[in-house]
Formats: structure tokens, sequence, C-alpha cells
């Protein structure tokens, strides 16, 4: 049976609209980290590099020595962890409410494994696309486990520029649940198509970690 993340992970990839709390285990990563425009060529560069190996590990069913405990799935959607640079943090504070300097976003990009990619398994599909398909940032791909825990999260509707809302009701039901924020990075995930031409219609998770009291 096909692992389908929208049919059996439904609370991390598709919660409501209002915000809501929600403890996230540890999950399989590909990532990588950089800095800048994410309307830039370098940011659409990692993109690629992250969906090339996550499509390799999904076909490697096909191979001729196939993963064990290999089972069919969909490949998960694109996240990333957000900041902000040293330079915005240690700087004066924009005169303009919510404006940002993008070349100073700090981002950490990521696509979810199953849970039968290994270590080894992720050197080897590494490999297979640097054969394929040699690029550089490769090298700068990382595979690893995270753990969330703890955290408030609520589905986004509309343009990146206008996630700031979402993110102040977020934290009114955070003040309402005796909850804080734990810091200032956020993630998103990107359910939609990052380069879809109707910013009205797309659909991002806004996450952020939390603690009590």
């Amino acid at each position: 049976m096909k692992l389908d993340w929208k049919k059996t992970d439904k609370a991390f990839y598709l919660p409501g609209t209002d915000p809501g709390v929600i403890t996230v285990p540890e999950f399989k990563f590909f990532s990588i980290r950089g800095q800048g425009n994410p309307n830039g060529e370098h940011f659409k560069d990692c993109i690629g590099v992250l969906y090339s190996l996550a499509y390799t590990v999904r076909m490697s069913y096909k191979s001729p020595n196939p993963p064990a405990g290999y089972v069919e799935y969909t490949v998960f959607p694109l996240e990333g962890v957000w900041d902000v640079s040293e330079l915005v943090k240690s700087g004066p504070k924009s005169a303009v409410p919510g404006a940002l300097d993008k070349d100073q976003l700090v981002y950490h990009l990521m696509i979810r494994q199953p849970e039968f990619v290994t270590p080894d398994f992720a050197r080897q599909v590494t490999e297979t696309v640097r054969k394929k398909k040699p690029a550089d940032l490769l090298d700068s791909v990382e595979f690893g486990a995270y753990e969330e825990g703890l955290c408030v999260q609520m589905l986004h509707l509309g343009s990146y520029d206008s996630e700031p809302a979402s993110f102040a009701k977020m934290e009114e039901y955070c003040a309402a649940k005796s909850l804080a924020r734990k810091s200032m990075l956020h993630r998103e995930i990107y359910i939609s198509n990052p380069g879809a031409g109707d910013q009205a219609k797309l659909r991002t998770v806004l996450r952020f970690q939390a603690v009590r009291g």
C-alpha cells in the first residue's frame, strides 16, 4: 500500500486555518542551508538539488540494489526553517513595521525522507545524483534527523508577504493558552508550489516551537 502524507500525516501537513498545538516527533531530512533572497537563483538551485535527491530515493526501488524496507510513498513537501542574519539582529530596527531586507534572510531548506533511508543509503543516493547531475551544492547537503517537539501551527492562505498576520494570530493563541514562542525561528511547509503564479491560492503551513508557562 502506497504511503501518502496527505492521508497518513494530515496533522503535520494539513492543519486548519486557525492556530493549534501539535507535538512533532523526530523525522529524517535531506537539507541545505543558505542566505539570501528567496526570489534569487541560488535559492532555486538549492530546491533543485533537494528534489533531485528526494526523487532518486523515491525511484530507488528500480535500482540494482534497492534499499531494505523500501515502501512506495509520495514525496514529501519542501520545508524551510527561517531566520535573519546577525547583521539584522544586531542592527537598528526598521522604521517601517514588517519591512525586511530579503537578502538578509537565513534559511534551512529540507525535504523529509521515509524511515527506510539510512545515513549509508543517503550517501549512496548523493553519489548517484552526483554522477547523473553534478552540482557543487551537493557538497552542502546534510542528512539528519530533527525533532521539533511542542509547536503551534496553522495553515496560511495567500502570499508569503501576508504571513505576519497569521503569525500575529498564532502569538495571540499562545497568549491565551499560556504558551510562548521558543525563539523567533519559524518553519514553513510549502503545500503549494512556491513558484505558483497565483499568490492568493498558495497554501503554507506556518509553525514555530513553543514552551509552556
